[in-house]
């Protein structure tokens, strides 16, 4: 029998304001996360990745809200929860861990004092209990010393050690779910490495679920079971990770595969490029978005706007494209 998911999401669309008024940014969205999964979350800044998770979790900046859609987490949709009861599942049920940890620390509070913070509000525990629970969480996520760089402040541990530190509040309740927004791109390829065997082996220990936010197809290759590609707001292809690998439907995915560098290939190839901008906010163009960028359209692209459908043989891969799969990456480059 089937699990039920962990996380479920239907029909999200979020607004924002601007100038000519409000914008859609998010529309249409479905996806599911299962439980112990992970789920990649791949698509170019700007295209709703890190605004989904803000919306699903009350999050938001102003300006920007939730105008549809239900985000089911066991059994309780999200978008209908009160502030109250959204404190309570953030950091709790849901852990999170952010792009850069200096602008999410305290700078003149002790990494110890806020990592007791969710233990404290979500657990209960008394603060002697508590710092005995940081100290372990800090040696689960590898910080040399353990216990003894509680006492620290951010400043004072390196970028690496800090993000360690990040997946520590995120994974201090035990939650479910962790969210990762972008959490590598600001460190050096080595610690990114670290950073990315840390997550694989807690998820695989603690069997949590993670979504992985990114705009690097190639970083999570090895890392999540499934991935969504976004664009403009909208799903364009899904599939689990070795399919998408080995047969991209989509060219925008084709497109974002082409432009990694390789190992092997002749010499003297030049990394593909996908060329234009992706539309402002409101100003979608009919038909498919990604048309005015693509190679490969033909006239039925801008007239009319594809649907996220299964690729012939397949109910798991899914593209939105009317030209999906008639073209490889080798072509394409």
């Amino acid at each position: 029998m089937a699990k039920a998911p962990l996380l479920e999401v239907k029909d999200l669309a979020i607004e924002v304001s601007t100038r000519r008024g409000p914008a859609k940014v998010v529309e249409h969205l479905n996806f599911m996360v299962k439980p112990g999964e992970a789920l990649g979350v791949v698509g170019e800044s700007g295209c709703g990745k890190s605004i989904t998770m803000l919306g699903m979790m009350g999050l938001l900046p102003p300006g920007a809200r939730v105008v549809d859609g239900t985000a089911t987490l066991e059994g309780r949709d999200l978008l209908k929860l009160s502030n109250r009861e959204l404190r309570k599942v953030r950091g709790g049920q849901v852990g999170f861990v952010f792009q850069d940890p200096m602008t999410s620390f305290n700078p003149v509070m002790t990494i110890g004092d806020q990592l007791i913070e969710p233990l404290l509000y979500h657990r209960a525990m008394s603060k002697a209990d508590a710092w005995k629970r940081a100290g372990e969480l800090m040696r689960l996520v590898g910080i040399p010393g353990g216990e003894k760089r509680l006492s620290d402040y951010p400043h004072q541990l390196s970028g690496g050690m800090r993000q360690r530190v990040m997946i520590a509040m995120g994974l201090a309740c035990d939650p479910s779910l962790l969210i990762a927004d972008e959490p590598t791109t600001a460190l050096d390829v080595t610690i990114q490495a670290q950073i990315l065997d840390l997550v694989k082996d807690l998820r695989a220990r603690l069997g949590m679920a993670v979504v992985w936010i990114t705009h690097d197809l190639a970083l999570v290759s090895g890392l999540v079971d499934r991935i969504i590609v976004l664009y403009a707001g909208r799903i364009v292809e899904e599939a689990d990770v070795d399919d998408l690998y080995k047969r991209p439907s989509h060219p925008y995915t084709i497109g974002l595969l082409g432009s990694l560098p390789r190992l092997h290939g002749p010499e003297g190839r030049r990394l593909a490029s996908i060329g234009g901008t992706p539309p402002e906010p409101g100003r979608r163009p009919k038909g498919c978005a990604f048309a005015p960028r693509c190679s490969m359209k033909i006239a039925r692209c801008e007239t009319e706007e594809p649907q996220l459908a299964p690729l012939p043989g397949s109910t798991r891969h899914r593209a939105a494209c009317w030209v999906a799969g008639t073209v490889s990456v080798e072509a394409a480059a």
